[in-house]
């Protein structure tokens, strides 16, 4: 909790919905060496994204926010900015017509947890209205010391759903959307960093799971078929970065089976 910032809890839940203003990170946050990644405890259900310039764990020390002179002197940041959008492999569902957000729920819970190389958060809500029934929304997130991918996992064991996932995007930044990732790369009009730094981003997906793509302006979508398990992979890099720190890399790195 903000108010309780050195006691690092594993487990909250809310009635309401939203702890964004209240949670630290403003919700679950999990990381590996490359990069630390979120997800925003309100009805977007969000992914976010803090980028590292060299290898290692954070965010026990940083909170997501290192200081200005800790990020000149080689710590990472927050470069990228969500906005309105499900952000990088956000959750949401699609009601035939438009994209309905997690909200509202009769509780949404968040969890996170570490075992062996693997650390992962989910966030479940509870009670969410699609086309007049009610389906509980679980969304997992799990990072890998081994490697730069992460596995986001969206279920509703309820019923077969349509989820909407994709990845915002700005108008200066480098985009590639190819038949089973969306990339983009560039300065995020992020105002919380010490630096502007170029951040690159990708959502990979089997495009068998997708019924239609659309833009909304913002960032864009993926709908799914109606499922009740999806499964996508999320990565990152910046420039700072002494391995991949340019978009050719980075697409580089997608392009190999």
């Amino acid at each position: 909790m903000k108010k309780d910032k050195n006691h690092n809890l594993d487990r909250v839940e809310s009635e309401s919905g939203n702890m964004f203003s209240k949670v630290g990170h403003h919700g679950p946050a999990i990381e590996n060496q490359w990069y630390a990644l979120r997800i925003y405890f309100n009805k977007t259900s969000a992914i976010d994204l803090y980028s590292k310039a060299r290898p290692g764990l954070e965010l026990k020390q940083a909170k997501w926010y290192p200081t200005k002179t800790q990020q000149r002197n080689g710590w990472g940041a927050d470069y990228y900015k969500v906005g309105k959008t499900l952000g990088l492999g956000g959750i949401g569902l699609w009601d035939g017509s438009k994209v309905v957000l997690l909200k509202p729920v009769s509780l949404r819970t968040a969890k996170v947890k570490k075992d062996g190389n693997e650390s992962s958060m989910e966030m479940l809500s509870a009670g969410v209205v699609i086309q007049n029934q009610k389906v509980n929304v679980l969304l997992r997130v799990t990072v890998f010391g081994d490697s730069r991918k992460a596995r986001v996992e969206a279920i509703s064991a309820d019923k077969p759903v349509q989820f909407v996932t994709g990845i915002n995007y700005y108008k200066k930044l480098k985009i590639i959307k190819s038949d089973n990732y969306l990339a983009t790369w560039g300065i995020h009009p992020e105002d919380v960093a010490a630096e502007k730094v170029e951040v690159g981003a990708a959502l990979m997906f089997n495009k068998d799971d997708f019924a239609d793509r659309m833009d909304d302006g913002k960032q864009f979508l993926l709908i799914s078929k109606p499922l009740t398990y999806l499964t996508t992979w999320i990565t990152s890099a910046i420039t700072r970065e002494p391995d991949i720190n340019t978009f050719d890399k980075l697409i580089n790195t997608l392009n190999q089976k």
